[in-house]
């Protein structure tokens, strides 16, 4: 698990030293290498992998799991759990889960970008002439990315994972023969470097945030990604492979800047030896390949709870392993992932230009993400008061530093990835939206159940053999299906069940939960199955599984499942939302899964009826 969770969850934070000392001292920020800011920045460096990844991420935040399962989505439905249920607050922490897994979409579209070119533009070290071969090299590298996707992250993290430690060795090697020219860059491990930076620098020295935080993109993903490995291999693996191996490496970057200013147009590849600079051109750009994989992980699992948790359509979800039900696969979350990342590579150009955007969707996440957390952990007995209010403080404080120095790059390219953000955001709220509207339309049409069954028993329809299951959003209501079937067939079935699937903000449902019956009369029931925004729906092996049969059994080939699948259609006199957004909810809701493929129902026993709503 642990050689997984390294060539999956760390690929992202393992391939920050490609740009991140380069961007430092870009003419961005018009810094000189001299020996104070050298080590200005690699304490600052140094000191943010230590409060971001280690004390934020892999000690507090991974303790803030819900039943086992990260990322940010997880955390806001623990949140909300601890909060009044329709109350503001949780409306506003639902707010700040959703955008912050729009922004994290961004970053799982940033990312492939900024780590695949940055690699494939150290063929202009090794040779100048090849400059034309790079931008074709890097979309080549991204289609082979997102098409090796569908093998699951289990083989792809059990393919990876060598590559990648391989990968941390070889940073720590590199650093400690660049160390060895100049070992008082060691003297950056002590704080007062960093504080001395912003000293000499004034109020403007912030803004070297916007490339230190750099060095700590990638902590998402090792949240997001703990439903796939678990928190102990992924803790290990930080603690005793990839946090001494960036160090090293940082270290070694900058005691090259000292003993050579020159190799501060690329100080990574400059660093290497003669020798090996091929050998580790193609080393980093496996490791960018791999690198990408966390976030397209890390995307697959949030796409999922946003799915159960009714922010987004009902899409087709994959397993990838019988051993591990969190590693999964989203075919049109990866081909999506794949067309935008390939068009921001070609709109940004370079490397540079990308990494002057990139930060933002991170610094953005990792606000939201500390915030939510604070909600989340006051009901928490397992971080002490007097310890994590303190933490909290320095890590909002931090964070906001961060998104700070960022923003101010709005006009140089970071209003791509809020373009991006807002653009996901008005989605998935369009969509929650969207559900309320049209479940209050088909109640407000609908005819209430315990009106409809009086009435049926004065002229009792003609019964046949066989069950039928009724798929009903609303509880308390005929399902227009039952009314089609009775107006047009003219005939009931002897055993008549209204079905309800509900997702709860768990990850995973106890089976013993899963399913609960309720006969109302006359060979009425009605039946409710519950699942965690974890897992994955199969409705006729939940009614199959069914405990007690003494009141109603399923014989698969005896029940017919009967739904209604409403065609939307925007209205302008409506009072719901914006007639641009009813038109999207319109889009969105044809290009949905059908609930029926969701729930796995097999068509040989199905009938759908349609039936136009207006919103």
């Amino acid at each position: 698990m642990m050689l997984g969770a390294i060539g999956v969850v760390f690929g992202d934070i393992g391939t920050s030293p490609l740009y991140t000392i380069k961007e430092a001292f870009s003419p961005h920020y018009g810094l000189t290498p001299d020996h104070a800011t050298v080590l200005g920045i690699l304490s600052l460096i140094f000191w943010s992998l230590l409060i971001v990844i280690t004390v934020k991420y892999v000690i507090v935040i991974m303790r803030a799991d819900n039943e086992g399962e990260g990322g940010i989505m997880a955390l806001t439905a623990l949140a909300q759990r601890t909060l009044p249920a329709a109350s503001k607050s949780a409306y506003i922490v639902g707010i700040l889960g959703v955008f912050g897994a729009a922004l994290f979409f961004g970053d799982g579209v940033l990312t492939p970008a900024i780590s695949v070119l940055s690699a494939v533009e150290g063929l202009e070290v090794a040779a100048p002439a090849l400059h034309a071969w790079v931008m074709p090299t890097t979309i080549a590298v991204l289609i082979v990315l997102f098409a090796t996707q569908r093998f699951g992250t289990d083989r792809v993290g059990k393919a990876f994972g060598p590559v990648i430690v391989v990968w941390f060795l070889a940073l720590a090697a590199i650093g400690v023969r660049n160390i060895g020219d100049n070992l008082d860059v060691l003297r950056a491990m002590n704080p007062w470097w960093g504080v001395r930076f912003f000293i000499e620098h004034g109020w403007h020295g912030i803004f070297i945030l916007g490339a230190v935080v750099l060095a700590v993109t990638g902590g998402e993903a090792l949240y997001a990604d703990m439903g796939h490995f678990g928190r102990r291999p992924i803790q290990y693996a930080w603690n005793f492979l990839v946090l001494p191996a960036l160090t090293i490496n940082y270290f070694g970057q900058g005691a090259l800047l000292l003993s050579d200013p020159g190799a501060v147009k690329n100080p990574f590849y400059i660093g290497v030896p003669e020798w090996a600079l091929y050998p580790m051109i193609a080393l980093s750009t496996a490791a960018t390949v791999i690198a990408s994989q966390a976030v397209i992980s890390g995307a697959y699992s949030v796409a999922r709870q946003a799915i159960q948790l009714g922010y987004l359509p009902r899409m087709a979800i994959r397993h990838t392993s019988r051993e591990t039900i969190g590693q999964i696969y989203i075919p049109s979350i990866n081909w999506m992932l794949m067309v935008v990342t390939i068009a921001t590579v070609l709109g940004f150009g370079s490397s540079t230009a990308l990494a002057t955007a990139y930060g933002v969707s991170v610094t953005g996440t990792m606000l939201i993400t500390s915030i939510i957390l604070i909600v989340a952990a006051r009901q928490r007995a397992n971080i002490p008061t007097i310890v994590f209010w303190p933490l909290a403080t320095l890590f909002v404080l931090v964070d906001v530093a961060f998104l700070f120095a960022n923003i101010v790059k709005f006009m140089d390219g970071a209003w791509f990835p809020l373009l991006l953000g807002a653009v996901l955001f008005a989605m998935l709220r369009t969509w929650a939206r969207g559900r309320q509207l049209l479940q209050n339309e088909v109640l407000k049409d609908g005819i209430r159940l315990d009106e409809f069954l009086p009435s049926l028993m004065l002229a009792p329809p003609l019964r046949v053999p066989g069950t039928a299951v009724f798929l009903v959003a609303q509880k308390g209501v005929v399902p227009k299906a039952l009314l089609h079937n009775l107006k047009h067939n003219k005939v009931l079935h002897a055993r008549n069940v209204l079905l309800t699937v509900e997702t709860r903000a768990v990850p995973h449902v106890p089976a013993e939960q899963r399913l609960t019956i309720e006969t109302i009369g006359d060979d009425f029931h009605r039946a409710t199955v519950r699942y965690g925004f974890m897992e994955t729906p199969d409705v006729p092996l939940a009614l199959m599984r069914a405990a007690d049969c003494s009141a109603l059994c399923f014989d698969p080939m005896e029940t017919t499942y009967f739904a209604s699948r409403e065609t939307i259609v925007a209205t302008r006199h409506k009072r719901g939302m914006a007639f641009w957004r009813d038109k999207l909810f319109g889009y969105m809701h044809r290009n949905a899964a059908s609930a029926t493929d969701f729930f796995r129902i097999p068509s040989t026993r199905l009938v759908e009826l349609g039936a136009p709503v207006e919103i």
